[in-house]
């Protein structure tokens, strides 16, 4: 009876755990840029736009498309870096679990 206890006490401090890093990461800011930096997306961790910045030179209405294309890059390259950091946060607690 004592192992099973032990392990929910393991469990619990690693839900604490988990928890506050994924307060950290939501907390976080991450910034996608397209090419040159013409659109830049920034997010917070838990993936919510907060802005959207274009830089004059791509803003041409004879080339909507180009603009198409350098927001959903920007925006790509923002949730990848989340991504990855949610994978290092987050993914280090699955070798941990008492179970």
């Amino acid at each position: 009876m004592m192992n099973m206890q032990n392990m929910m006490r393991q469990a619990q401090k690693l839900q604490k755990q988990m928890e506050k890093s994924q307060a950290e990461l939501a907390a976080t800011t991450f910034t996608g840029k397209s090419a040159q930096d013409l659109v830049i997306a920034t997010f917070t961790g838990d993936k919510k736009l907060v802005s959207i910045d274009f830089k004059t030179d791509v803003v041409d209405p004879e080339d909507v498309e180009t603009l198409q294309d350098m927001t959903t890059q920007a925006i790509n390259d923002a949730l990848d870096q989340i991504d990855e950091a949610t994978k290092k946060s987050l993914g280090a607690f699955a070798g941990k679990l008492p179970f």
